[in-house]
């Protein structure tokens, strides 16, 4: 825990302190941002405040009195109900307006870990409870030069191991007239092993009116063939095999042994002046060092499609926080199922994949990542802006 660091964030805030509270680990952000260790018995309730100024304060249960004997503060113990409500208005006494992992209508529900019942003992005691998103996405999200450069890296591997991909699914074709979705996943992922990657679950290869499923992932079970002649769609992500390394995640699509069809090459066209459209935004809006929140990339996006008259068929997010897990804790660009108002901070990184899906044909989604930095924001890795002719 970086204890000044969040003091100066809370100053800049204006708020007097971050409560955090945990109940069976309710609450992972938790544990991640204060450096706590994993593992331990979480039976009863702990909280602790990190004030703007002055030493933080413990509120522990006298059986498990060291959940939090590894940070620095005052401790208090408890055992009866009423001793713990006594002892939350003697930890919280001289700070009204509290950040908490808490999120106004359960807007951003990443970050809603506080039940209701708490957030309204706390407003009985006059306490003023605010979100904590955006002081979430700063001690979570924002990456180091280090874990920076492992995107890049991952980046370069990835983007052989898709080219082969497609490559093989042609070779495969030629010589005996077809391949199926699970053959690929499994050459794409031994390809990643071989470069040293890592990742949590997928990868996706969805042919025809599988890749209208924006969350299909194949198997054994439910592979499909892949011909001449039809719509394929690949999303691959990985990071380097050590810790703390930043994933890379993108999604591109082709067509086998053919030239697009009219409808495809127009369902393309709009999802990949989608995704530049947010792109330009992102770009344009740290170059001028302009604040722009997630909903806003989001909504550029948006506007491509909704003016092309396909708005229903987009049917998720533009985009999602990337680190070293996949959908990280920072802002996601977002209009559609939250409207996220966190910013897109210096030092993040984020996707940019715009899709269009038609259930029982085909569906199309580019994705891109983008790293921002003070005053500069890049897409890394490279672009799709053809359909692949597979």
């Amino acid at each position: 825990m970086d204890l000044a660091a969040i003091q100066s964030a809370l100053s800049d805030a204006h708020l007097d302190g971050w409560l955090f509270y945990d109940h069976h680990y309710r609450d992972p952000l938790a544990y991640s941002i204060l450096g706590l260790p994993q593992g331990q018995l979480v039976t009863r309730r702990w909280y602790y405040l990190i004030p703007a100024m002055g030493k933080p304060k413990k509120l522990v249960h006298r059986i498990e009195s060291g959940r939090l004997d590894t940070l620095p503060g005052e401790k208090s113990e408890y055992s009866s109900w009423q001793e713990l409500e006594a002892g939350i208005a003697a930890l919280t006494a001289g700070h009204t307006k509290l950040a908490m992992q808490y999120s106004p209508r359960n807007a951003i529900m990443y970050v809603a870990m506080v039940d209701a019942g708490t957030v309204e003992l706390l407003r009985d005691l006059g306490k003023e409870i605010v979100t904590s998103a955006n002081l979430v996405a700063s001690f979570e999200a924002v990456l180091t030069q280090a874990q920076i450069a492992t995107h890049f890296a991952a980046g370069e591997k990835v983007d052989r191991v898709l080219a082969a991909g497609f490559q093989q699914i042609g070779n495969l074709i030629r010589a005996d007239g077809h391949t199926h979705e699970q053959a690929i996943v499994d050459f794409l992922q031994e390809g990643m092993r071989r470069e040293g990657l890592v990742w949590d679950h997928g990868t996706n290869v969805s042919v025809g009116p599988h890749s209208a499923d924006s969350h299909y992932h194949p198997s054994p079970e439910t592979s499909a063939p892949i011909r001449n002649g039809d719509f394929v769609l690949i999303d691959i992500w990985a990071r380097l095999d050590e810790p703390n390394s930043c994933y890379y995640d993108i999604t591109w699509t082709g067509v086998v042994g053919r030239e697009p069809s009219d409808r495809e090459q127009h369902i393309f066209t709009t999802v990949r002046d989608a995704r530049d459209a947010s792109c330009a935004l992102v770009t344009a809006d740290f170059a001028a060092r302009k604040p722009i929140a997630g909903w806003q990339a989001d909504d550029a996006s948006r506007a491509v499609i909704r003016s092309a008259g396909l708005g229903e068929f987009f049917t998720h997010r533009t985009g999602h926080n990337i680190g070293n897990t996949l959908h990280g804790s920072g802002a996601h660009l977002d209009n559609l199922e939250t409207h996220d108002e966190r910013w897109l901070l210096p030092n993040t990184c984020f996707s940019v994949e715009p899709g269009l899906y038609f259930p029982g044909e085909f569906g199309v989604r580019s994705e891109v990542n983008m790293i921002a930095r003070a005053g500069k924001a890049e897409i890394t890795g490279r672009i799709q802006s053809e359909l692949v002719r597979i």
